[in-house]
């Protein structure tokens, strides 16, 4: 189940509003029960902090990537050579982090969306990528807590940076 949920939450970031459709998609953003929420935190994390690794392995990887077409000759001639086995030595933890995240995932979209996309988004970031926000009201068959979890960093956030006003000390 927290697979799922997890891979519903990351998939959300590509995802985009069907005109047609009454319910707003924000991207990011999955709305789920309390306790749901609470522990699908942690798991929706490490997925995120492995992402963040193999952003530092595969930038270091990409100094001895070959820009040449698959098959090519040029391409042959790189995997001959001294640069594919430096690049396959430094890119190795990298595929390794994506492996894991997809036996916690079994979604291949989802993972590419995590590691393309969330990773970098949080590269400067030390944990905490997700935020619980609890909702007023309840699900209507069995009364549970609503809330919503969310990655940090979305469009709210940016909004309350602009409206942050700036404090001025006072100097005596």
């Amino acid at each position: 189940m927290f697979s799922n949920m997890a891979a519903s939450l990351i998939k959300t970031i590509t995802r985009e509003q069907n005109p047609e459709s009454k319910k707003k998609i924000v991207p990011g953003r999955i709305e789920t029960t309390v306790p749901k929420a609470k522990e699908l935190r942690p798991y929706v994390e490490k997925l995120v902090t492995m992402a963040r690794r193999a952003q530092a392995h595969q930038e270091a990887a990409a100094q001895f990537a070959s820009t040449a077409e698959r098959n090519s000759a040029e391409w042959v001639n790189w995997r001959k050579s001294a640069n594919y086995q430096q690049w396959n030595k430094a890119i190795a933890p990298a595929v390794a982090l994506r492996r894991r995240a997809f036996a916690l995932l079994r979604d291949k979209d989802a993972v590419k969306v995590l590691f393309d996309k969330i990773g970098p988004l949080m590269k400067d970031r030390d944990g905490g990528y997700t935020r619980i926000v609890r909702l007023p009201r309840v699900r209507q068959n069995d009364a549970s807590p609503l809330a919503i979890i969310e990655f940090v960093g979305n469009e709210r956030d940016r909004k309350k940076q602009r409206q942050a006003p700036a404090v001025e000390m006072a100097t005596n």
